[in-house]
């Protein structure tokens, strides 16, 4: 069952082009919270000023003020919104459950932020990284995800949970950072499951790279 909504919008402090973001964002709309987005903008440097530093010290987007319940990190803002708002249905209940949900999540902070996530902002906004590494580094996960997608619709099971919003941006977008999906059909099966999903928003597309 879905906890009330929030008494005001739920502010979402983001840079649109952000997967991190829009994994945040893309909760918030599968759940049908009204929010407010406020844009941060990177490249001016707006996330090292002191009244954003004062809402968080690392310095990142996303940040949410849930009614004066502040709170950083993709992940950790997923976890919080998901168990706030519909507990139980994102989140496993059971040890187990959590446990494989935790284990993507994990997967969402290491192996795919040091791959596809990298190799997009490598591509996108010239970040001096090794482009040719990021990408063997890229198809190596995605091999294992489309070996784990064999015989379930999700990542966990036959039901989306976090585990699938944490990685979705990513990895929709990996196109971006020159990964194409050619070669993973159940993966591409998998990011047109969670595009259909009730209340489903896409990520903004760079000027340059390709949507996915």
């Amino acid at each position: 069952m879905t906890s009330a909504h929030p008494a005001q919008p739920i502010r979402l402090y983001r840079y649109r082009l952000s997967g991190h973001c829009h994994r945040v964002e893309l909760m918030l709309s599968l759940l049908g919270l009204p929010y407010t987005p406020i844009e941060i903008d990177l490249r001016a440097g707006e996330q090292k000023l002191p009244g954003f530093l004062q809402m968080n010290r690392f310095g990142q987007v996303p940040v949410i003020d849930d009614n004066g319940v502040l709170l950083a990190d993709s992940n950790a803002i997923l976890v919080y919104l998901a168990t706030r708002y519909a507990p139980g249905k994102w989140l496993p209940a059971d040890p187990l459950g959590a446990a494989q949900v935790q284990r993507w999540l994990s997967v969402a902070a290491g192996p795919l932020a040091a791959g596809p996530a990298a190799a997009r902002v490598a591509n996108l906004f010239g970040a001096k990284l090794d482009t040719e590494a990021l990408i063997a580094r890229s198809h190596a996960l995605f091999s294992v995800i489309e070996a784990e997608l064999d015989g379930r619709d999700y990542l966990v099971g036959q039901n989306a949970t976090l585990a699938d919003i944490a990685c979705y941006s990513y990895i929709a977008h990996a196109p971006e950072g020159n990964v194409s999906l050619a070669d993973y059909p159940k993966l591409r099966a998998w990011l047109q499951r969670i595009a259909r999903l009730p209340g489903y928003v896409p990520m903004a597309a760079s000027a340059v790279g390709l949507a996915a």
